[in-house]
């Protein structure tokens, strides 16, 4: 006949449950069908059963015991008796158990020392297990568990070797039934049963300690396992000796542990934050008993991450050092802990310690809540090491920070907040804003705790303001701190920060900043179009508009500074909507620095220096925007007055960006020196670019120059300026016979401008050079197919008599006959005949017809005033007038040959009238002046 044996495993606490699965397929691999039964109303001090039926070892497990000893086959026969027993009484189990010892003292003398050769192992420890579940937690007045659990110590040295999950439920059985036996106070009359307890709690430790062990080292991984078991004891208990008790157990484990030099799966061991958290936190306990099991747990953890974590070398001093504090105060404890913290533990580890601790802040229980600000405030003592799982951190206290109001859990949390936030921004802002985007609850306490640190708000807007860069100036650099915070998310983060009043006088250090960098990004957000950069930040902002949130922020940037009436004042001239605007942005711009100006804004001046900063990197991709607001700016007698070298150095440097906005500002920046007076003794340092704009390849830049010009010619005086006004002077001369009629006219202006501002007085060696050099041509061009030019050449002949004391040719320049002019001209001033030939000959290459035909009958006229010597000079203009002898124009050509004819028979009569005498006639002095 067959019988079947009915086994019960009760498991304790709530990690029990969890290994259901693990216990199942442990049934199944030792030939057993578990029948799996709930308990309906489960709880801490419930059990869940399972019952399963083993095969009749009688009939179908028979193994040869002829080689045992005749006290070893009569063990053996009453392990099988008992193993088929479904209920056994105190004396039977004691029997089955020393049987079980003497059996297994049998095995481990063979050679393979197999178990399973007899019994299979894992039948016997379900037995064992049931065994010491099937005591009661009540009272402790037998030593059924002590020896069930020492028979499993011998086992364990037993091929095979005991499954994780068997190891897990023998540790479980024997700590559901240990830990919560009453209090046993130390009596006379109790000598006794104290004395079993004791022995009853070693057996556990040796059970604990053999089942660690695999292949002779303990397992880090079963260590872990068995902490699981462990620490709801410590955590979920409210009775003290059971929380002492499991304390104890843990740190005896440790002890154990701490005698092997190497370990296994040390680097797989991921409690140490958890356990170091707890036992951190109770350390500080206000029961003497959990504080002293508490340090002594916690010592002995320490001295594990010692040996197994740090160097070789100085293992021997980290635990010298970590012995001096055995058993001391709270303090010390917790200064041992500060040090391993940050030397010895992973980031997610350190991340697991202050997981702990935060959620001992949320409790009810006031000495939790100090005992983990006691912790958070030591390992976070200093800079803050590297911390992993931060999201989880800070959904952790999103969630839970309008529930705690505790004043020093509230003074914790918000330091936590703010460490966090200075060492991982991105991490913490990112967080806020998924949690925010998800749960669409509004909760605006973290905001307010970033906000709440004054130096705290400063750096992490400092940070953020550095993530205000577009994505093209982001590309040439590689900065040493890789950000996942989009330009975007960073303005809607500072959009939030911004909306906390309370520090609106932190915010004034870095207005100036801020405002420009919001500018900056607005200008880009309108002015670059591409969706491949917009993507980024609709991962976390999606339906949000960049644009708009960004002008929101620089909103709420004036309003919390209290330039309230600079956003109504650019409201009122439609200022908003022109910002926005991609055809009319920089319209914007200009009356957002406008308003600054009208406003007479206290920050003017932190903002134009900031903007100098900015430029003075010539990759700047803001740049127009920053000198169409400067261009505005400037006329702020405040910043002009602060305007030194070094800015306007950094203003001149952009002039070789020859594209035609940027230099068209910085010419309407160039017109605003003269009219300050601090301004125009700087202007030396720009006028130089501007007068090279002069030959830019781009009509554009040319015309812009020739304005800007025009307009500082109206502000200068010759006293300050009188170098300038010589070098435009002469820059001047090649546009005279520009080919474009509109340059031409500005050249032609300009050049009248000047003359007027030139008194004889003034009248220096190289202006007076450069003018007699445009006498001839301004004569020729009095017949100038623009009639403008012409009018300006008669005043500015007139203009030209003048300042050279040609009070007979003034009137002469009044007439319009270009022919005559040059006649009077000529017989005049005849002692300037070789130079009025060298402006003749620089005019045969006009590309007006009449002027070519002027110049060539001038030359003429003037090389017929010549006398032999003087006409042996002349090489250049007679090569001069062979080249205009093939001139398309007939008129010229013919007009040159008429004119060459001339000159041949001329020098033939000056060579009939040469005197024959060594003393020949006087040449006539040729004068310049």
């Amino acid at each position: 006949m067959t019988r079947a044996a009915s086994y019960s495993f009760t498991f304790k606490c709530r990690h029990c449950i969890s290994r259901r699965a693990r216990l199942l397929f442990s049934l199944q691999a030792a030939g057993c069908y578990p029948r799996v039964q709930m308990n309906p109303h489960p709880n801490r001090r419930k059990s869940t059963r399972v019952t399963f039926e083993a095969s009749i070892l009688k009939d179908s497990w028979k193994p040869d015991i002829s080689g045992l000893r005749e006290s070893e086959k009569e063990a053996y026969r009453l392990i099988q008796e008992c193993l088929e027993q479904e209920h056994m009484s105190g004396l039977d189990k004691l029997n089955f158990l020393r049987a079980v010892e003497a059996l297994s003292s049998a095995v481990h003398a063979q050679t393979d020392s197999n178990m399973n050769n007899y019994f299979p192992k894992a039948i016997l420890a379900r037995k064992i297990e049931s065994l010491i579940l099937e005591e009661p937690t009540e009272i402790l007045d037998n030593c059924v568990r002590q020896k069930a659990m020492l028979c499993a110590v011998t086992l364990s040295q037993l091929n095979p070797s005991f499954h994780l999950s068997q190891k897990l439920d023998l540790a479980n059985a024997g700590i559901s039934r240990i830990f919560p036996l009453p209090l046993i106070m130390p009596s006379l009359d109790r000598k006794e049963s104290a004395g079993l307890y004791l022995q009853t709690v070693q057996a556990l430790d040796d059970m604990l300690q053999a089942l660690v062990m695999d292949n002779m080292k303990p397992d880090m991984l079963i260590l872990q396992n068995f902490l699981e078991l462990i620490l709801p004891w410590v955590t979920l208990s409210d009775k003290v000796h059971e929380q002492t008790r499991a304390l104890g157990t843990v740190s005896r484990l440790q002890r154990f542990i701490c005698n092997f030099p190497e370990v296994s799966h040390m680097t797989l061991f991921s409690m140490s934050g958890k356990l170091m958290g707890i036992l951190g936190l109770l350390c500080v306990s206000s029961h003497h008993e959990i504080s002293m099991e508490a340090s002594e747990a916690l010592h002995y953890l320490l001295k594990i991450l010692a040996l197994q974590r740090s160097v070789k070398q100085k293992t021997e001093t980290v635990l010298r050092d970590l012995q001096k504090n055995f058993r001391g105060e709270w303090l010390a404890s917790l200064q041992d802990l500060t040090l391993f913290f940050r030397k010895y533990l992973t980031p997610m580890e350190r991340a697991d310690v202050i997981m702990v601790a935060l959620e001992a802040l949320i409790s009810t229980n006031l000495y939790d809540i100090h005992a983990a600000s006691k912790v958070l405030k030591m390992v976070l003592k200093y800079n803050i090491p590297e911390i992993g799982k931060v999201s989880e951190i800070i959904e952790y206290i999103y969630f839970h920070t309008n529930s705690i109001t505790e004043a020093t859990a509230q003074s914790t949390i918000r330091r936590i907040l703010y460490l966090l936030a200075q060492s991982y921004t991105d991490e913490v802002i990112l967080t806020l804003f998924k949690i925010e985007d998800e749960s669409q609850k509004g909760i605006r306490r973290p905001w307010e705790i970033l906000a709440s640190f004054p130096k705290g708000y400063e750096v992490i807007m400092e940070y953020l303001l550095q993530r205000l860069i577009p994505f093209q100036a982001k590309k040439d650099q590689e900065p040493s701190r890789t950000s996942r915070i989009s330009p975007w998310i960073a303005t809607r983060a500072i959009y939030e920060l911004l909306q906390e009043p309370s520090r609106r006088m932190e915010l004034h250090t870095f207005f100036s900043s801020l405002y420009v960098r919001l500018l900056f990004q607005v200008s880009f957000l309108v002015l670059e179009e591409s969706a491949e950069m917009l993507q980024d930040q609709q991962l976390v902002m999606e339906c949000v508009d960049p644009v708009s949130s960004t002008v929101e922020a620089l909103k709420t940037l004036m309003y919390s500074s209290g330039y309230e009436e600079l956003v109504t004042y650019v409201h009122t001239f439609g200022g908003w909507n022109l910002l926005v605007d991609p055809e009319k942005h920089y319209d914007g711009v200009t009356l957002l620095a406008r308003s600054l100006v009208v406003k007479d804004c206290w920050h003017n001046r932190p903002i134009f220096s900031f903007i100098i900063s900015i430029l003075q990197d010539m990759n700047c991709p803001n740049h127009i925007t920053a000198l169409v607001f400067l261009t505005e700016l400037l006329q702020c007698p405040d910043v002009a007055a602060i305007v030194d070298d070094i800015a306007t150095h950094t203003l001149a440097n952009w002039f070789k960006d020859e594209e035609l906005i940027t230099v068209k500002l910085l010419l309407q920046v160039t017109e605003l020196f003269p009219k300050h007076k601090n301004l125009v003794k700087r202007l030396h340092i720009l006028q130089p670019h501007v007068l090279r704009c002069c030959y830019s390849s781009c009509t554009g830049i040319v015309r812009e120059t020739f304005l800007t010009l025009s307009h500082l010619l109206e502000d200068l005086t010759w006293q300050h300026s009188s170098f300038f006004l010589i070098q435009l002077a002469f820059t001047l001369g090649p546009f005279l016979e520009e080919e474009s009629e509109c340059l031409r006219l500005m050249a032609f202006q300009l050049y009248g401008s000047l003359l007027s501002k030139v008194k004889k007085r003034d009248l220096v060696f190289p202006l007076k050079q450069q003018i007699l050099n445009s006498v001839v041509l301004l004569v020729l061009h009095l017949k100038d197919v623009n009639i403008d030019v012409a009018q300006i050449c008669q005043l500015s002949l007139c203009h030209t008599a003048t300042l050279l004391g040609w009070t007979k040719l003034k009137a002469i320049f009044n007439k319009r006959d270009v022919f005559a002019i040059l006649r009077d001209l000529l017989q005049q001033e005849a002692n300037k005949a070789f130079w009025f030939l060298n402006q003749c000959v620089t005019l045969f290459k006009s590309p007006q017809v009449f002027i070519r035909q002027a110049a060539v009958w001038f030359a003429g006229q003037i090389i017929q005033t010549l006398n032999l010597e003087e006409m042996d000079e002349i090489e250049d203009a007679y090569t001069a007038l062979t080249h205009m002898q093939k001139d398309p124009d007939p008129v010229v050509s013919c007009l040159t040959t008429q004119t060459f004819y001339i000159l041949e028979a001329n020098k033939k009569l000056l060579l009939t009238k040469t005197p024959t005498s060594c003393f020949g006639r006087r040449r006539p002095q040729r004068s310049f002046f």
